[in-house]
């Protein structure tokens, strides 16, 4: 069953450890239940299995790649050199001169919004907090009645850490403290109250009250459109009334996904191709996205060939054929993360964890015995290549590459920060495996856990720790103190809320599909089992949670450590938000590909 709309998420509550989660949510929760047994196919000895043996095993019956070795090799890009650089400098000058030459306040904040939405603010970054903070500092002198320039500040203001107070909006408030109902037909101030209000942190009811509010709003609009045959026109220049058109685009996206929770460099291309077709367009603005675009992702195309032929070194996808080889979907999740050219290596080493991480999965959802994934288990708490020859032969390749990829990225922290961070990365393997065997053993019981018992353990197998941790010790110059207590104690909460929503996220997409074919239940069917509520209202509490995650990762700010757990939070959100987008190789997931990392966009649209 393909996922509910993703705007109707909820984060999740802080988890205070690694086997716990807050006692708040744990009263969400009734007692353990069990269900009918069921076994699975493989029933031979650990040490003896080989791959000979692979017709006694579970299949997943997942296809080959459709992204060969020589096709990745084979990319090119014209946006390279000094006449193209040259010209991005030039179109950076004149954007320089607009930032510091809007004076006018709403000005300033439109072109703030147009820069961070076509995926360019990052060149401006000072003069932007300078605004800002300027604006932050002058905020109590200002009482503003407009909706829409209120709501426009306010978010910009959360986003970049200022906490500007949920108060403001009380001015748009009547006298029996419900949003006034005049205020619906200011259709895009109600869309700027919707995206603010996705900034709200725990208890914060004005801005629960007005996601309440301008959600309906909205979703009213939609229908009157829909009812007076005003359709999403994606010729938007030969339509008679652009505004209308404009405006119905902007809201079904909206209500798709807000956009708080949307990958930068996924919603700069999507709406590069809304903004061209404004009628206000500023050609400078949008030929400086486009290029800006075309040349970094020219250096994505170098990231991916470099991965590339790392994991063809590795022979993995010879050898385990029953393991996704989905090169490019993990090599998206990296742009996700961090998209700037700056970030190159990042993405070249950290991008094998991914990779890493899909195979082991598979390995433990998929192929391997009981008593074998115990061995493997156990290979990683020891990590030692002795232990190799006590493995199967097909695990034996991917814990040595395992092995050996991590203890590189070791000394990587340890020549640029000299620091051995070894300890807190082979910590995050050794969860990650504990927590996938778990899984297995509920699988071959057949025990349906509880949704906390679930959650205590899934947030784990998601990987984020793994992608979090590893990222951190890459980026934090110098390495917190409080963040290495944390990592003794468990993981920071900013880890967990994030992995709770790419993990419930998953399974809104994926569940239905993995339960039909005999997969352990996920969190849907769990929360069914243990409160005997329908499929709807199992998705509708998982929504809620991932939106209360969200209420919690509002609290933070301000470090790479929070950088990157947002942003993978919005990845989960883009590769499940229509299915299975990491394991799929539909055309849908195909496009998303070729749209990102293969073909770049004109700079001249043709007529």
């Amino acid at each position: 069953m393909q996922c509910m709309a993703v705007h109707q998420f909820a984060p999740l509550l802080s988890l205070p450890n690694c086997s716990r989660i807050s006692s708040d949510f744990g009263r969400l929760f009734t007692p353990k239940t069990s269900r009918k047994s069921r076994s699975r196919s493989s029933t031979c000895h650990p040490i003896q299995c080989t791959v000979v043996n692979n017709t006694d095993r579970r299949s997943a019956n997942y296809e080959p790649s459709i992204w060969s070795f020589d096709y990745i090799q084979s990319l090119t890009s014209q946006y390279k050199g000094k006449s193209y650089s040259s010209r991005l400098n030039e179109l950076k000058k004149e954007v320089k001169m607009m930032v510091d030459g809007t004076n006018e306040s709403l000005a300033q904040l439109d072109l703030i919004d147009t820069l961070q939405r076509l995926g360019i603010s990052y060149h401006f970054e000072d003069e932007i907090n300078t605004i800002l903070k300027r604006k932050y500092i002058n905020i109590k002198n200002n009482i503003n009645y407009n909706l829409y320039s209120t709501a426009l500040q306010f978010r910009l203001l959360r986003q970049h850490g200022y906490l500007i107070t949920q108060e403001v909006f009380n001015a748009f408030k009547d006298e029996t403290g419900k949003f006034k109902t005049y205020l619906s037909d200011d259709i895009m101030g109600v869309l700027s109250l919707y995206e603010a209000s996705f900034y709200a942190m725990k208890h914060e009811n004005v801005l629960e009250e007005a996601r309440l509010f301008s959600t309906k709003c909205l979703k009213e609009y939609m229908m009157k459109m829909e009812q007076n045959k005003v359709l999403l026109d994606h010729d938007l220049d030969h339509n008679d009334n652009f505004n209308v058109n404009h405006h119905v685009l902007i809201i079904n996206h909206a209500l798709e996904l807000p956009l708080h929770w949307r990958t930068r460099r996924i919603e700069a291309k999507w709406f590069m191709d809304v903004y061209e077709r404004r009628k206000d367009m500023n050609s400078t603005l949008l030929e400086f996205a486009k290029l800006d675009f075309n040349m970094v992702q020219s250096t994505h195309q170098e990231d991916l060939k470099h991965l590339s032929r790392w994991w063809r070194h590795t022979k993995l996808g010879e050898k385990l054929n029953f393991v996704r080889d989905r090169l490019m979907g993990c090599f998206l999740w990296k742009v996700g993360v961090r998209f700037e050219a700056e970030f190159s290596h990042f993405r070249r080493v950290s991008a094998r964890l991914y990779v890493l991480i899909t195979i082991i999965d598979d390995i433990y959802d998929v192929y391997g015995t009981m008593e074998e994934l115990e061995l493997f288990t156990n290979a990683v708490e020891r990590w030692d290549v002795k232990i190799m020859n006590e493995l199967p032969d097909y695990m034996k390749m991917p814990f040595l590459v395992l092995h050996n990829t991590i203890n590189e990225m070791v000394f990587d922290v340890l020549k640029e920060q000299d620091f051995v961070s070894f300890k807190y990365l082979k910590k995050t393997w050794v969860d990650l495996c504990r927590s996938f065997l778990q899984e297995a053993k509920w699988y071959y019981s057949g025990y349906t856990p509880t949704l906390k018992e679930y959650i205590d353990n899934a947030w784990i197998s998601v990987g984020a720790p793994i992608i979090l941790v590893h990222a951190y010790f890459s980026f934090a110059n110098p390495i917190s103190k409080e963040v290495l207590e944390l990592l003794e104690q468990g993981y920071p909460t900013i880890i967990r809320h994030s992995a709770m929503i790419v993990r419930l996220a998953n399974d809104l997409a994926t569940s239905s599909e993995e339960f039909k074919r005999g997969d352990a239940p996920k969190s849907i069917q769990c929360y069914m089992q243990e409160t005997k509520v329908s499929e709807e209202e199992a998705r509708q509490h998982i929504n809620f949670l991932i939106r209360e995650a969200w209420k919690e990762m509002n609290n933070e700010h301000g470090n790479p450590l929070v950088d990157d757990a947002k942003n993978f939070a919005r990845m989960g959100l883009f590769m499940y938000q229509h299915g299975d987008g990491h394991g799929s190789q539909d055309n849908r997931s195909k496009r998303r590909i070729s749209e990102f990392i293969i073909n770049p966009i004109l700079l001249i649209k043709n007529n």
